[in-house]
């Protein structure tokens, strides 16, 4: 009880913070299991507050819910791959990803259902929300990249990536978490490397956005022994001729 001997759920609140307090209790109940299972009547009791309250904020009801909690939770996501576009371009998707998979632990069956969908509230407007993640992480890489037009086959590349990273994620859910997450950033890392050497081989565009990003890596770590065995299969472009990792001061 509050010191005037309220409830806290029931303290005076604004509208944003009464909508910001259901949703937080929506996302809790979404992120621990599926979304068919998750009720307005379970999202009042978790909050504590009363299932007309929830309907005073959500009047669509679940599906509302559903769609705002999975909103705020998108919102979320496309912070993680948010990086400043300084250092090693490994360094920064490492980073990024730590941020995704965190994500992906704390909110395990939510994003399971989410990105396998079959979820009885989902709709045109929730696949859009997914896909409008992936396309903000995609333009975040190709930042990184440091291309403004992209072709056709280095989209191809991010993009299938992307779909990799989702895959895997939901594999190692099912796999108990294993191998650990670092392990997992890791090979992640080393999957985009070398996609985005394979797709060198058939793309000049690429090949240059390669030996920009990839030439800058520093001498050490899993990532520059990748690079010493890929990069010399790179075709060199006019004016950038390829070298293997040097340091980074």
């Amino acid at each position: 009880m509050g010191s005037d001997g309220t409830s806290p759920a029931y303290r005076r609140l604004g509208a944003a913070q009464r909508r910001e307090q259901l949703l937080r209790a929506a996302l809790d109940l979404f992120a621990g299991r599926p979304p068919e299972e998750v009720s307005v009547d379970g999202v009042a009791e978790h909050a504590g507050v009363s299932r007309p309250l929830v309907y005073r904020y959500f009047p669509g009801g679940k599906e509302q819910l559903y769609e705002a909690a999975l909103r705020s939770a998108a919102d979320e996501l496309e912070k993680c791959f948010d990086e400043p576009r300084q250092g090693p371009l490994t360094a920064r998707l490492g980073r990024s990803l730590q941020r995704y998979l965190g994500f992906v632990e704390r909110h395990a069956t939510g994003f399971a259902a989410l990105l396998q969908g079959g979820s009885v509230v989902e709709t045109s407007r929730t696949d859009a929300i997914v896909d409008e993640v992936r396309r903000k992480a995609a333009e975040q890489i190709l930042l990184h990249l440091e291309v403004d037009a992209p072709g056709t086959r280095l989209r191809l590349a991010v993009r299938t990536w992307i779909s990799a990273v989702e895959a895997a994620s939901l594999i190692w859910l099912d796999e108990q978490k294993q191998p650990p997450r670092e392990e997992l950033r890791d090979w992640l890392l080393d999957h985009f490397v070398a996609l985005l050497t394979a797709t060198a081989l058939r793309d000049p565009q690429t090949a240059a956005a390669a030996e920009r990003a990839l030439g800058r890596e520093v001498t050490e770590g899993s990532a520059s022994r990748l690079l010493d065995a890929l990069l010399p299969h790179v075709p060199q472009t006019p004016g950038a001729p390829l070298e293997s990792p040097t340091a980074v001061t």
